[in-house]
Parts: C-alpha cells; sequence; structure tokens
C-alpha cells in the first residue's frame, strides 16, 4: 500500500482511453491511501534544497517527479516568482524552470489549477499564469519520461511509496531494468531516488522527503552504493520519526535526505522533534549550516560516511555517534580472532511434512530435536518435543533405499515435495530433500538462540540439545562464555544496535536478522576482567537486564545509550 504517494497510482497507457485511465486511478488511488506533505515541512526541504528566492531560479531547472496536488509546486512557484522580481527577470523566461510530472490526470488537473490561482494571486496577467501552470505540469510517469542524464539542478519532492509487487509485471520490469539500483522487495521510491540522481548536474540536489527504510533494507543496498560510489554527497539527513510531516497519520518512518552531485563531504545528521513546525526557519537553516545546534534539531556533522552497500544508520546524531565510536573501538561480534560464528536454522519449504510435535514412525537416527521461536523463556530452551525428520548425515543427503520406514514416510507427500523449487532445481531422485542442510555438528555445541521477530533481543542458551528452525539465527564461540556474551546482548547496549541498524516493525517488534546480527560490535573478551565477567554471567542466568546494561556500559567503558 502507498502510503506516500501524492497520487501515484497507475502508469498511463497510450492504448488506453482517458476516462478509462481517470477511473483508474482514482480505483488505485483510493486504494493506496494518498497522503500529502505539510506545508513546513514543504519550506524545509526547499530551503535544505538550496531553492532559494535570492538565486536565479529562473535560468535553473527543478523537477518535481510526483507533483500531486502541487504542495511542492506552490512553494516553488512562490519562490521562483519572488526570485524573479529579485533579479529583474521576466517571469516568461521562467517557461522550463519548472517540470512536474503527476500520473494521475485528475490530481494534475488540479495541480494546474492551484498553481495557476496562486499565480494570479501573485499578479500574474491571466494568460501568462494559465499558459506556465500548463506549462510546468504534465500528466506522465517521470520514472518513464525522465531522460535520465543531466538536465536538472534541482530535484524536489515526496517520491511514491509503493511494493514492486503491486505494480504490472511488465512495468516493474521496465523499472528494473532502467533503474537497477531497485533491486529484491524493493519499493518504487527506489527508481524515484536514482532517475532523481542520474538527473542532475554538477553540483544539482536531490530533496526528498521519504520513508527511510532503504538506508537499513537490503533492498536499498544497491542505492546506498549507487550513492556512494556515483560521484555524490549525502549532506543533510534528517530523521522525522516523531514530528507530523503530513497531512494525515501514517505508520511510517520519514526522513528528509539532500544528495548533491558533488564530491563527498562532511554529513550533517539530525533529529527533528516535536515543535519544529513552527520554529523559525532561519534558525534552523543557520543551525545546520553552521553545525551550532538547534533545540528542536539537534544535529552533527561526521567527516566520513558508510562505504558502499552499507546500512546508513541514521535514527538520531547522538547515536549515530555513538555507533561510530563503538565500531571503531570493537570487534564486531562475528569474528575469527574469538572464532564467533552467525547462522540461520534450517528451513524445509514443507514444515507440516518434515515437522512435528510427536515423533515419526521412521529411523531414529533420522529425528531431530528442533528448537522453535516459542522455547525460548528466560534465556532458557524449553523444548517442546518438536523434532524434524531429517534427511541429511554428516555426509549429505541420505539415500532413501537406506531408511525405508523413512520414505515410507516421506512417500505420501512425493507430489507436493516434488514441486518445491529447491527439489526441482535438483536430480529426481533428491525429491525428499529441505531447503537447507542440516549440519549435524551444530547440534551438539553450545549455543545462543535468538527469534528472528521479537520486542526486544533475548538471546536464550542451548546446551548442546537442539536444533534450530529457521526462525531463529544461532551464535556459537570457541572463545566466548556465552553466559558473558548473552549477557552482553540482552543489555542496552546489545540492543542498541539492533535499534541502529533493524528495521523496527508495526507493533515495536524488532527484526532481527543475520545481517543487523553481524554488525554487533562487541568489547575484546580477553579485556574484561573475571569480576565483571562474573557480574555479566550472573545477569543471564537471572535475566537481570539492569545488571547486565550496567555490567556492559563497563565492558564497552561508555557511560550510557542515547534514545
Amino acid at each position: 500500500m502507498s502510503i506516500f504517494s501524492p497520487s501515484y497510482v497507475l502508469p498511463v497507457a497510450d492504448s488506453l482511453c482517458l476516462e478509462t485511465v481517470v477511473e483508474k486511478a482514482r480505483e488505485a488511488s483510493c486504494e493506496a491511501g494518498v497522503v500529502y506533505t505539510k506545508p513546513w515541512m514543504v519550506e524545509l526541504v526547499l530551503d535544505l534544497a538550496g531553492y532559494l528566492p535570492q538565486k536565479r531560479l529562473a535560468e535553473m531547472v527543478a523537477l518535481e517527479p510526483s507533483a500531486g496536488d502541487g504542495a511542492f509546486l506552490v512553494a516553488m512557484v512562490r519562490r521562483l516568482v519572488e526570485s524573479c522580481e529579485i533579479h529583474g527577470i521576466p517571469l516568461v523566461r521562467a517557461m522550463q524552470a519548472l517540470q512536474a510530472f503527476e500520473i494521475d490526470p485528475v490530481a494534475t488537473g488540479k495541480a494546474v489549477a492551484v498553481v495557476r490561482e496562486t499565480l494570479l494571486a501573485l499578479g500574474t496577467p491571466g494568460a501568462l499564469a494559465e499558459k506556465l501552470a500548463c506549462s510546468w505540469i504534465k500528466v506522465g510517469d517521470f520514472l518513464e519520461a525522465s531522460l535520465c542524464f543531466p538536465i536538472a539542478d534541482f530535484v524536489i519532492g515526496n517520491p511514491p511509496y509503493i511494493r514492486l509487487e503491486e505494480i504490472p509485471e511488465d512495468k516493474a520490469a521496465m523499472y528494473r531494468s532502467t533503474y537497477p539500483a531497485m533491486r529484491g522487495r524493493a519499493d518504487i521510491y527506489v527508481a524515484f531516488y536514482q532517475a532523481a540522481l542520474m538527473q542532475l548536474r554538477a553540483g544539482g540536489v536531490c530533496a526528498y522527503i521519504c520513508a527511510d527504510r532503504w538506508m537499513l533494507n537490503d533492498y536499498g543496498s544497491a542505492l546506498r552504493k549507487f550513492i556512494t560510489t556515483g560521484g555524490y554527497h549525502v549532506r543533510h539527513i534528517i530523521e522525522a520519526h516523531d514530528v507530523q510531516a503530513f497531512e494525515s497519520d501514517v505508520s511510517a518512518y520519514p526522513a528528509v535526505s539532500v544528495i548533491a552531485r558533488e564530491n563527498p563531504g562532511p554529513v550533517i545528521v539530525s533529529r527533528a522533534l516535536p515543535g519544529i513546525e513552527k520554529a523559525d526557519r532561519v534558525a534552523l537553516l543557520d543551525s545546520l549550516t553552521q553545525v551550532t545546534g538547534h533545540p528542536l534539531l539537534p544535529s552533527a556533522c561526521f567527516e566520513e560516511w558508510f562505504q558502499g552497500s552499507e546500512p546508513w544508520p541514521c535514527s538520531s546524531p547522538e547515536a549515530l555517534k555513538l555507533l561510530k565510536y563503538l565500531e571503531a573501538t570493537c570487534m564486531p561480534l562475528e569474528c575469527a580472532t574469538t572464532r564467533t560464528k552467525i547462522g540461520i536454522g534450517v528451513a524445509t519449504g514443507a514444515d507440516k511434512v518434515f515437522i512435528s510435535r510427536e515423533t515419526p514412525d521412521i529411523e531414529p537416527d533420522r529425528v531431530l530435536p528442533l528448537a522453535l521461536a516459542s522455547d525460548l523463556h528466560d534465556g532458557k530452551v524449553r523444548w517442546s518435543g518438536h523434532v524434524m525428520a531429517n534427511p541429511w548425515n554428516e555426509r549429505g543427503l541420505v539415500s532413501l533405499d537406506e531408511y525405508p520406514l523413512f520414505r515410507q514416510f516421506l512417500e505420501p507427500h512425493h507430489s507436493l515435495l516434488s514441486k518445491r523449487h529447491t527439489a526441482q532445481k535438483d536430480r529426481p531422485q533428491n525429491w525428499h530433500k529441505t531447503i537447507d542442510r542440516v549440519q549435524l555438528p551444530l547440534l551438539k555445541k553450545h549455543k545462543l538462540y535468538i527469534a528472528d521477530i521479537k520486542d526486544k533481543l533475548l538471546p536464550a542458551l542451548d546446551t548442546g540439545k537442539t536444533y534450530p528452525q529457521h526462525n531463529l539465527y544461532w551464535i556459537t564461540s570457541e572463545t566466548w562464555d556465552l553466559k558473558v556474551l548473552g549477557a552482553l546482548l540482552m543489555s542496552a547496549v546489545g540492543e542498541f544496535f539492533i535499534h541502529c541498524y533493524g528495521v523496527r516493525m508495526r507493533g515495536g517488534y524488532l527484526r532481527f536478522q543475520a545481517q543487523y546480527l553481524r554488525r554487533i560490535r562487541v568489547p575484546d573478551p580477553a579485556r574484561i576482567t573475571p569480576a565483571l565477567a562474573a557480574q555479566l554471567r550472573h545477569s543471564f542466568e537471572t535475566q537481570d537486564f539492569e545488571l547486565a546494561t550496567k555490567a556492559a556500559l563497563e565492558a564497552y567503558q561508555i557511560d550510557l545509550i542515547p534514545h
């Protein structure tokens, strides 16, 4: 569902009559939940982009890729008219200064009307107002219409937010081929970012308010790499989770990003706080320019930014400062030095066949005790008795000829199991395999389990009794006392990393994935004193979160965790 899209719904096909397009646009718009940007946020974004009347805006080109009913356009028109007055440039010479795209013809008509009325209110003659409004605003798909070579000094707006699977297959294929940063299960705004950046002239600026998930998620990794390796400078990022940036209440995590086509340089990261809506914009801009700080916009400047496809954890400037410090002073959780490894449990592709609460009538060595996420309680694994019919041994996939009971158990499900992708891509006789191979040595190892979705980071210790299912991550180590490590992870410090790198889901749940767990930093275990290790171990055994946090702060040699 689109929660940011001003009116982006369906591409306008030449073969469709206008009435059909309008009807489809209206239907999709109702389903998408159209959301518009509040005026105060529009003005702030324009300020940050540098779209200011003091510049000769009539001689520059500004693109608005998803105009909606004209929220950004109206503010841009006012600034453009003021700029022409300041510099003595006839407004008629600004015919190409604005280029706005809107895919919904109905919304386009409203935007044209609003811009025309704005021009009339500013004293523009009626004929010129009509001509300019119609020249500036076009019905069309920005991603199709954009030329993808440098033509713009500014690209400003609120790009649409639509899951790729909601877009017709042929259209999605075109987007993917034209904008390769749009990978995986990306939202369409990823393509809007890449299209905007590709059209910037040297020194040009893209300023968007948009969901910030791409800064962290895997589907945003190609876009992050495109920016950090393509000659772009991330000037500003403002996290806006706690303020009302839109006309409607939406469940989203917006951020303002200002990215310029210029050599990389310092990055200013800020957090917008409630009350900023009424703050003096000049003071806000001065605080960002000079990085002096503002009570409603705390900021920090970072001389070095993340590289390649690394996530951009920009929840707050204070958090980012601490994160940079811990990354510089501590070692990764998964580390060759401590021989610590992270992995995920077994996926079968047919849980109802392979997994059961009662032990199936098969050969005993084909029965694997399986831990589920629901088995984790108070730092321990309380095994529910679930088992998996295991088609793997130490050498690989077993032959069913050697296990007649196992064959008899699986045979009724032959058709179902053979249709799975994992079976079809292999030899026909291997129809009984699971998606993942079972690594039997893991069964006997002591390990920490972490559920993939939870409201807190709560590791549980398995003492070599079970094997993890696919919704459990596991951690083994040949150096760490796992209870000491478990205490560090369950502390506020351990959870801090997940809050920075992970994506929070609806309901306040955290998504724990290997990519986030591997980014956790830990102190050198050799530098943890026996007394401190005992304190951490005790806090894990008693599940004392406050004690674990107190001991973890000492181990990391920090004073507090920013909120």
